[in-house]
């Protein structure tokens, strides 16, 4: 294994795991399960009483939405051995869901500030424009899982292929990543999908990126070892 490839298997490993934990903490604590979008008025005032907290929620996304360019560039780099076409498809499509994923945080903004002058002046036309950015923003959260299930089932195939994670690593994503597809699909479009059919997705993408940042540990290690006896 070359240097080059060590580091790609490190920086992807680590962008992995940044991404899903960026991405599972900004959603918490920012338009999570604390904002009730069934009661507008109540979920107006929620932001407006924890508006820094909501402030985070979006820089942390932005974040995320950072760190899926970088790794789109590390999983086209690794997976582009084995088809280059379907790399730079699948990167193109990582790149359209971050145009989304930084779009959504935008209007995640605007209902922060239309919270806020909710808070202050009690002018209930303001639940009117809140109705609206809140539909967008659950439509554009909600479709941005379309290209990245895309993306993410053809650069799960290369990178299994290419053997950067074991066979039946690559099968659990392939298979459990069109649950995440079709689901919130439907559910950009009203479809209620219970939480439970994206829990055998949920863990893969540390579980991923644990397995590639110790196999690129370790690699290295054993090279540093080999040249040592060697000399």
């Amino acid at each position: 294994m070359t240097t080059n490839k060590k580091g790609l298997y490190l920086l992807l490993g680590i962008s992995l795991i940044t991404q899903a934990t960026t991405s599972l903490i900004g959603g918490i604590i920012g338009f999570g399960p604390f904002t009730d979008t069934d009661n507008i008025p109540a979920a107006m005032t929620n932001i407006a009483d924890n508006i820094g907290r909501f402030y985070t929620g979006i820089f942390l996304q932005i974040i995320t939405a950072l760190v899926i360019i970088a790794l789109a560039a590390v999983l086209y780099q690794a997976g582009k051995h084995i088809s280059k076409t379907a790399a730079i498809i699948a990167m193109g499509f990582y790149m359209f869901e971050v145009v989304i994923v930084v779009f959504d945080q935008m209007v995640i903004y605007g209902i922060t500030e239309v919270s806020r002058q909710f808070a202050i002046s009690g002018d209930t036309e303001l639940i009117d424009i809140a109705k609206i950015l809140f539909s967008v923003r659950d439509f554009g959260g909600a479709i941005a899982m379309i290209p990245f299930g895309l993306g993410a089932i053809l650069f799960y195939y290369l990178i299994m292929k290419v053997g950067v994670i074991p066979k039946w690593l690559g099968i659990w994503g392939l298979i459990t990543v069109p649950f995440i597809l079709v689901g919130w699909s439907l559910t950009a479009f009203g479809v209620s999908v219970p939480f439970a059919l994206y829990i055998p997705y949920v863990p893969w993408e540390w579980v991923a990126g644990i397995y590639i940042l110790i196999k690129g540990i370790s690699s290295k290690s054993k090279t540093v070892q080999n040249h040592g006896a060697t000399t």
